[in-house]
């Protein structure tokens, strides 16, 4: 498919145009026109730039791309040589960032609810209507341990931090990637547990002194599956070759 029609749909799909964020959703580096292969990944890392092109791939498609608004805006050293990667391989770099994460079916927190079986989830409250902070009511009620075996064993991966509750978890709230600051939102909304990929200094005194339980699970490993259900969607829609690169990260 041709460069345009990709971005059309992705940009229609995720539905860039309603969020404001911290970079450009879309096409951030222009590559060929024609797409055919695609790689997906969670960070334009240099690493998975390098695999790409061994896969000789015409478009890469991350949640953490360039030009954030806080970072220097000259092209020198490490973004020099990713960017330098990419052009002279001729490859498309497209980044979604909150679009993904808080699409409906294939953004990121749809994603873990659908891997820790989850269910439904709904935005934690009517404050937050895209759904940045997600919650959910489990089936079965569980202790803060028996949550966090849950959740290691999706992910394949010991949580970074596990912070216990007395009380049985019955509601839990979450929020992928560097989501830590909404642990207040959800005690106040009267969640049991909350979960996220990244934790501050400030986040445990919250949990200890509210009776939340809390997880961290880690920024790349809560942050792998919207990106990667992106490429499997448009791999069967559009007949793309699609390899999904999972870079290790312990973050």
């Amino acid at each position: 498919m041709r460069r345009s029609e990709l971005q059309d749909y992705l940009n229609e799909l995720l539905d860039v145009e309603r969020i404001r964020d911290y970079c450009p959703n879309g096409l951030q580096v222009e590559g060929r026109d024609e797409i055919q292969t695609i790689v997906t990944g969670v960070t334009a890392s240099q690493a998975l730039l390098d695999q790409a092109v061994v896969l000789q791939a015409d478009a890469v498609l991350v949640h953490h791309g360039y030009f954030w608004k806080s970072e220097p805006a000259v092209i020198v050293g490490m973004k020099q040589r990713r960017i330098k990667t990419l052009l002279q391989a001729d490859i498309n770099l497209f980044a979604y960032h909150l679009p993904l994460d808080v699409h409906s079916d294939l953004g990121n927190n749809a994603q873990l609810a659908k891997l820790f079986g989850w269910g439904t989830p709904q935005p934690l409250h009517t404050a937050d209507p895209l759904g940045v902070v997600m919650g959910s009511t489990l089936l079965d009620p569980m202790s803060s341990v028996e949550l966090a075996q849950h959740i290691e064993q999706c992910l394949q991966r010991p949580l970074t931090v596990r912070i216990d509750c007395d009380q049985p978890i019955r509601r839990i709230a979450w929020c992928s990637g560097g989501g830590q600051s909404y642990i207040d939102h959800a005690a106040a909304a009267g969640f049991d547990a909350f979960l996220s990929g990244e934790i501050s200094e400030q986040t445990t005194h919250s949990a200890r002194e509210q009776g939340v339980a809390y997880f961290a699970a880690g920024h790349h490993a809560t942050e792998r599956y919207g990106i990667r259900a992106l490429g499997e969607h448009l791999a069967q829609r559009f007949g793309l070759t699609h390899h999904f690169i999972d870079i290790e990260n312990p973050a």
